[in-house]
């Protein structure tokens, strides 16, 4: 291959603040250290050979450059998406092979979907005029392959942890300033901030309990949810779920958008006593607002499974500080705020508690927050 460009692309894990995204309230994901890997180069036609790994299981298949959505398979949607999503832009886009290589695990909530859709919009922008997109742009083109042309109603928070994030950080991202324009591309000024993630410096690790159930969200139910919340902000009178006050479950009637209004009021303010946690290192704090917000998505807003309530479960009593699903949820993965010297422990009691359940082992992996998107030379 000659001209081959690289890109690097991390998944994500959110810290706190689920569902929050498309509710307008704050959210704390990071960058970690799985990746995803693309090569790329341009082709004289307009015709678009993809190769991809994930899992371990090979894929190729070709497409044209302005390949509607239902033309393609399943699997890649996402890259045709990308590149749809960025002609439609007014980018150009002739034809190129593109390989994808990925360490991040799929269907485990930690946002490979994401990392596709923004590192081939990178990639495709890239060839047609480097340095023409911001990071910002890219997010957003990277999101609206999601909702336009795959058909998932995401937020906007994925997309911005890959693409923004900051090594040793997380990103704090006031949604609302984002969902309404009102951010700098470049500074981040009123929608985002970097805030220190240093529990590895105090001893501490965060695990990732891949429970091997994949989260789909292209079955309905994180769509229901979404247009509950709607619901609720409708009567309620207002742009955005999370500026609810704490009476506003006083003011509805039905009992379901009562809790997932709950939901969302209680975990923006769980989001912002975490990052105050975090700026003081005071990591019992923090590992109790992890707790609380499973708690809250099992039984308010129903997004949980038996596997994430087993997983979050056998780490606490294992000595984690605190735990929780992660990600859009009907399965995926659970994190763990654990104690670097309770690590092997909390991964054994997690791994019995599946085999007492007769479900196979999760994949038990720890990770560090890391930087977003990036050329790389290999």
């Amino acid at each position: 291959m000659s001209d081959v460009r690289y890109w690097q692309v991390p998944g994500r894990v959110n810290v706190i603040g689920e569902h929050l995204d498309y509710n307008g309230g704050p959210v704390l994901p990071i960058a970690i250290d799985r990746t995803m890997f693309i090569k790329i180069r341009a082709r004289d036609d307009a015709t678009i050979r993809l190769w991809s790994t994930f899992a371990g299981e090979r894929h190729h298949t070709e497409f044209g450059v302005d390949a509607a959505p239902g033309e393609v398979e399943p699997w890649a949607r996402y890259v045709a998406g990308s590149i749809w999503a960025y002609r439609d832009n007014g980018g150009r886009c002739h034809g190129a092979d593109i390989v994808i290589e990925s360490q991040i695990p799929g269907g485990a909530g930690l946002s490979s979907s994401a990392a596709v859709t923004c590192g081939v919009v990178a990639a495709v922008a890239d060839l047609d005029d480097p340095g023409a997109l911001d990071r910002l742009s890219i997010a957003r083109l990277g999101r609206r392959a999601e909702t336009d042309y795959v058909g998932v109603p995401v937020g906007f928070m994925d997309q911005l942890a890959v693409t923004c994030a900051q090594d040793g950080k997380a990103l704090l991202i006031n949604t609302g300033s984002i969902n309404t324009g009102s951010i700098d591309s470049e500074s981040g000024s009123s929608g985002m901030e970097h805030v220190n993630a240093e529990w590895e410096r105090d001893g501490l690790e965060l695990m990732v309990v891949a429970t091997g159930v994949p989260h789909a969200l292209t079955d309905g139910s994180y769509a229901q949810r979404r247009q509950e919340c709607e619901s609720a902000a409708r009567e309620l009178g207002l742009d955005y779920l999370s500026h609810a006050g704490p009476d506003a479950v006083l003011r509805l009637s039905d009992s379901t958008l009562i809790a997932r209004t709950r939901h969302v009021i209680t975990e923006t303010a769980r989001v912002r006593g975490a990052v105050k946690a975090l700026s003081a290192a005071e990591w019992p704090e923090l590992g109790a607002k992890l707790t609380a917000s499973h708690v809250s998505l099992r039984d308010d807003f129903q997004v949980s499974s038996a596997e994430l309530d087993v997983t979050v479960d056998a780490a606490l009593e294992a000595g984690a500080l605190g735990a929780r699903m992660t990600g859009g949820g009907f399965g995926g993965s659970a994190i763990a705020l654990v104690p670097r010297d309770t690590r092997d422990t909390v991964a054994e009691r997690v791994t019995a508690a599946f085999q007492d359940a007769g479900w196979a082992a999760p994949d038990i992996f720890t990770v560090r927050p890391a930087a977003g998107l990036h050329r790389s030379n290999a």
